[in-house]
């Protein structure tokens, strides 16, 4: 890319990896990116042995328990190599490793319901999804079976960015609701160049991101949200009014999803331009 070619967006001011599926995540100072995504993120996840599907929080009348979990690497994860062993923190503050013998046991008994972890994802995943009754959505209070990537825990896309100007654009819309970075689980948050406002990812879509001097990313659609973000999180209560103003603002995008074209290391501050 020449940099004639090349806009300013803004740079990097958080990074954040999810170990383990629908389980609290870590923030992170720099990652390592590669074809498959951040090195680590959803590298593990449960599995409902009773049906064979992912668990996962977006169908909280069946794993809103999740969100109550923590996981952590107990090494950095490094591409190339096989991925480390997590720590996870039961709601209890317990904490187990995943090489523990009794592990499977331990996370059932946690959650009242058998799950096996497994670090290795079926060749074609699915998960439940619940759909509030929300008159603005397609399936109103009902439970969906959702198709992931092959071999994936990903639910879309393999990299999620989210700007903190959409963030202020939804506080501002609903001032009672707390519009928190944790609640969307991106990877990259942007802090966007020039005082840009609004739902600037909407414009990314169809373009390159370089971001830093390695990683170049492909901006491939918006990220369409579901319950997920209104389900209490740490000292976040559970709100739908966080899902409704997302819907009547954007059409529930809130974000957008990414496909890698050079891997590299992302660092913190690190700048992004946009190219066609």
């Amino acid at each position: 890319m020449s940099s004639a070619s090349q806009v300013t967006l803004g740079s990097v001011v958080s990074l954040w990896r999810y170990p383990v599926k629908s389980m609290m995540g870590e923030e992170l100072n720099a990652v390592q990116v590669v074809e498959g995504g951040l090195v680590g993120d959803r590298a593990y996840a449960l599995l409902d042995p009773s049906t064979g599907k992912v668990a996962s929080a977006k169908n909280p009348r069946k794993w809103a328990g999740l969100f109550d979990f923590r996981a952590a690497f107990l090494d950095v994860p490094r591409a190339g190599q096989p991925i480390p062993p997590v720590r996870l923190t039961l709601p209890d503050g317990a904490t187990v490793t995943s090489g523990e013998a009794d592990l499977n046991g331990v996370l059932s008994r946690a959650l009242g319901r058998e799950v096996r972890f497994v670090s290795a994802a079926p060749e074609k995943p699915t998960l439940e999804e619940y759909w509030p009754n929300m008159e603005e959505l397609d399936h109103q209070d009902t439970v969906t079976d959702e198709s992931m990537p092959s071999g994936t825990f990903f639910d879309l896309a393999e990299v999620h960015l989210l700007s903190t100007a959409t963030i202020e654009r939804l506080q501002k819309s609903y001032p009672e609701g707390r519009f928190e970075a944790r609640r969307f689980r991106p990877n990259i948050m942007v802090e966007p160049a020039s005082g840009a406002e609004g739902f600037v990812e909407n414009a990314w879509i169809g373009h390159t991101l370089a971001i830093g001097p390695e990683v170049r990313l492909s901006i491939t659609g918006p990220c369409p949200r579901c319950v997920m973000p209104t389900l209490a999180q740490g000292d976040l209560p559970k709100d739908q009014g966080i899902l409704r103003t997302a819907l009547r603002q954007n059409e529930g995008r809130v974000g957008v999803y990414a496909k890698v074209l050079g891997g590299g290391t992302i660092r913190r501050g690190d700048a992004i331009s946009m190219s066609d």
